[in-house]
């Protein structure tokens, strides 16, 4: 049986959260954390074994951006989404701290299914 591809989903939404868990959790292993925190130990406890991270940007406590910079630094080769509803300004942010991609809320779930797919299988996967 194939092993299904592990996608760590971090936003302080817990709306958003349970959306995109219910939505990916169809195609992926999906963790959930609803602070940048809790994020970074779920990661970390897992020794960096996933294949894409979804963070969102505006957080409290640590902010996506944090998280990306953080995740970039050790594992450089994992694909990182940022998500926001903030404008530009996060989103260069994000750019700069090293995502993949930066995708405006709101977002068609076909275009992330897509995009999550896409980066999956550039980074190689597991």
């Amino acid at each position: 049986m194939k092993t299904k591809y592990k996608v760590l989903v971090i936003d302080d939404s817990e709306e958003t959260v349970a959306g995109l868990d219910s939505f990916l959790s169809k195609k992926y292993e999906v963790v959930t954390a609803t602070n940048g925190l809790d994020g970074l130990k779920y990661f970390e406890d897992h020794n960096g074994k996933f294949d894409l991270v979804i963070t969102d940007l505006v957080m409290p406590d640590i902010s996506g951006v944090g998280v990306i910079s953080i995740i970039k630094k050790k594992y450089p080769g994992i694909p990182v989404i940022a998500i926001t509803g903030w404008g530009e300004h996060p989103g260069a942010l994000a750019t700069e701290a090293d995502a993949d991609l930066v995708l405006d809320k709101p977002f068609e779930l076909s275009d992330l299914d897509r995009e999550v797919s896409n980066l999956i299988s550039k980074a190689g996967g597991r």
